[in-house]
């Protein structure tokens, strides 16, 4: 019975690989159309205000951050660092700061958000939780 089923994860794995390479090359492609919004080549509406430059800054790390998550994955032998999930929370909410920062209890709950998320990263490169490198 065991000999039955022991090519199921390896082809599921196949699969999740397939997936991220896909996922990857649409990553890559959407970060390309940031570069061109952020320089100005495709935009419609002219110059870009701060916020809209800072907003597409922070696209644009993201991008690269699920882009070096993929490439971790990878090198990693199928392991994803948790690290990296924080390092995307955290830009992510810095980002829903930037864009979101009419009320200002939200915008605390975001900064405590922040503070976990640091918090939880600290922990996460101690020595006794530290994995991948």
């Amino acid at each position: 019975m065991k000999n039955k089923f022991e090519y199921i994860p390896r082809v599921l794995q196949w699969v999740l690989n397939i997936a991220l390479i896909v996922l990857a090359i649409i990553l890559v492609t959407f970060l390309g159309k940031e570069t061109l919004y952020i320089f100005g080549f495709i935009n419609d509406e002219g110059d870009l205000s701060k916020l809209d430059l800072l907003e597409g800054i922070l696209i644009y790390f993201l991008y690269f951050e699920f882009i070096a998550l993929i490439i971790k994955y990878f090198e990693a032998r199928h392991h994803f660092p948790l690290r990296y999930f924080i390092y995307i929370g955290i830009t992510a909410i810095i980002r829903l700061i930037i864009i979101d920062h009419e009320n200002p209890f939200d915008t605390l709950i975001y900064a405590v958000a922040i503070l976990v998320l640091v918090v939880t990263l600290y922990l996460a490169n101690s020595r006794q939780l530290k994995r991948d490198d």
